[in-house]
């Protein structure tokens, strides 16, 4: 299984998302890069994120989005 950091490098390579909190404000990632990171999420730990959890802040920096995997019983 690839790791948080690796699948966001596969959309955005040139950040370093790692050491910021906030990927939105930040301008690390944009609208359509969450529906990218989304579809990465879900292939890579086979579920699928109702579309109620669908919002930025659960997707604004790697402890949120770890928090949603978690959610839907991913172990990481």
């Amino acid at each position: 299984m690839r790791d948080i950091n690796k699948i966001l490098k596969e959309i955005r390579p040139e950040f370093d998302f790692e050491t910021c909190n906030d990927f939105f404000k930040n301008g690390l990632l944009d609208s359509l890069d969450l529906i990218t990171l989304i579809t990465s999420l879900e292939e890579e730990y086979n579920i699928s994120i109702e579309g109620t959890d669908i919002l930025p802040e659960n997707f604004r920096s790697n402890s949120s989005i770890e928090n949603l995997l978690k959610k839907y019983g991913v172990d990481l």
